[in-house]
């Protein structure tokens, strides 16, 4: 076997590891957040979004599948990611206000009923914990998907919020489970409205 080969295998074997410690520690979890989407929805709410870096493609990743569709046709869920507008994110950033790139949007859009989903694959930056602050005081709901366990976004959780934490993996590996995550909680989203 060449060390091309050992490095591969290497990484299908760690990936596995880490699929099934998720799976035994994330399941209760993905059940609530899929559970607490649902209600928003039903009560005419809508799901907004933000993540930092790469993260940011699995936000625009799971509003895609809400707007548009995940596994079967059905009518698109409201859903909006804060990063995916590069002209308002620039802007907010331009004027020295990287700190408020989420928290701004949340503040002009949300409402009470409406769920603040919160990605982060890379550690816990400011603008994430300031757009939670802001989620709170616009009377919303919190979801946060992330890499580490136990980190200072977990301290500002309220009791009705939800948090699904991998075991402090690195972005690279913590991707591919975040969006198994992702689709596990899409799938149960559809289930739930839809059937089949």
């Amino acid at each position: 076997m060449t060390d091309t080969d050992q490095r591969i295998n290497q990484w299908f074997a760690s990936h596995m590891e880490h699929t099934a410690h998720a799976a035994s520690t994330a399941g209760p979890g993905i059940e609530h957040v899929a559970q607490a989407f649902v209600d928003a929805l039903l009560q005419d709410g809508k799901i907004i979004t933000c993540a930092n870096g790469s993260a940011n493609v699995l936000a625009q990743y799971f509003c895609t599948a809400l707007l548009s569709r995940f596994d079967q046709d059905r009518p698109a869920l409201p859903a909006i990611n804060l990063g995916a507008d590069a002209t308002t994110y620039s802007a907010i950033c331009r004027d020295n206000r990287f700190n408020d790139t989420f928290s701004r949007q949340v503040r002009a859009i949300g409402k009470p009923g409406d769920l603040l989903f919160v990605i982060v694959d890379d550690g816990h930056k400011a603008n994430l914990i300031q757009a939670i602050q802001a989620a709170h005081d616009r009377e919303m709901g919190v979801v946060v998907l992330s890499a580490r366990e136990k980190s200072d976004i977990t301290s500002l959780m309220h009791p009705e919020d939800h948090e699904i934490a991998l075991n402090d993996l690195p972005p690279n590996e913590a991707t591919p489970l975040l969006m198994v995550i992702i689709n596990a909680i899409c799938d149960l989203i559809d289930h739930k409205l839809f059937g089949g």
